[in-house]
Formats: structure tokens, sequence, C-alpha cells
């Protein structure tokens, strides 16, 4: 079988990253990789892009972290509270999920995709933790609090008084 070495103009999910040479089947890369952009063929000429598309994801890849980091600064000093119908046992009508999780983030202004989150549903008030996956080199372990309706109600009137 022909294969051809290429060079990606950025990101192919199972191939490489933006500056990355690739060896792959001739077909693939003639009838997908390079008309659709994502990919040139190595050549000379084409060798002295290679540095600067590694530059250009060095810089990249810098930003993103500073930006996890920052992100990661933020969902630590977040509080989160979840109020929810319990039976007599504690168990909830329901479930806590990774998106309910994202969208309470969301509404104190942190914003994270929920395939960041990993949950898996919670039933039970109480403490809970959930995995949350921002950059490859950065996951953070975030811990909340899940409290019974009528126990979220009888705390609030008594911090009122």
């Amino acid at each position: 079988m022909a294969t051809t070495d290429i060079l990606l103009l950025q990101k192919v999910e199972h191939l490489g990253y933006e500056g990355d040479e690739a060896t792959v089947r001739a077909g693939y890369a003639r009838n997908y990789l390079l008309p659709r952009g994502f990919a040139i063929p190595v050549t000379r000429a084409n060798r002295k892009q290679i540095e600067a598309l590694r530059a250009r994801r060095a810089e990249r890849e810098a930003k993103e972290l500073q930006a996890a980091r920052a992100l990661a600064e933020k969902i630590r000093a977040a509080e989160i509270l979840f109020v929810a119908k319990t039976g007599e046992k504690g168990k909830m009508f329901g479930a806590i999920t990774a998106a309910d999780l994202v969208r309470k983030f969301g509404e104190q202004g942190i914003i994270i995709e929920r395939k960041k989150v990993h949950l898996e549903p919670i039933k039970h008030a109480g403490s809970a933790c959930a995995k949350i996956k921002l950059h490859h080199e950065i996951a953070i372990d975030f811990t909340f609090e899940i409290v019974s309706e009528e126990s979220g109600m009888r705390s609030s009137s008594q911090k009122k008084t």
C-alpha cells in the first residue's frame, strides 16, 4: 500500500497536532487531508513551515495552559450547594448530574464545558466530589454539598434570625 508523508496544518483527531509530520496512506492524504487544508505534502520548501507551525503551536498551548490555570483558581474558590427533595433516608428524587454542576458554575460566572466534568449521577444528599479536567496537565477534584430541601429551608431560616 502506498503511503505519503504530510505536514499537519491543524489538529487532526487520532493523527496529530499542527506542525507534526505523519505518514498516512496516499488515498487518505489525497482525498481527505489535502483538499480540506488539514495538511500539505512534505517537501523541501514546506519543511520551512514546520518550525513556524511548531512555534505557533507552542504559543497556543502556553495560552491554553495559562487560561486553564486561571479557571482552576476560580473553580477552587467557588462554593456550590444543591438543595434537593429527598426521602426519609436521604435518597434524592432524581439525581445531580454533570450538566447540573455546569449550570451552577455558569450561575457564578464560571464557564466550563460539560464534557470536562466527570461525575457519576449522585442520588444521595451529603458531600460529593467531581473531577474536572481543564487541560491535559490540570485536573481538579471539586467537592460540593447536596442538602435536603427540608434541612436547606431550616438552615436558611436559621440564618435570618
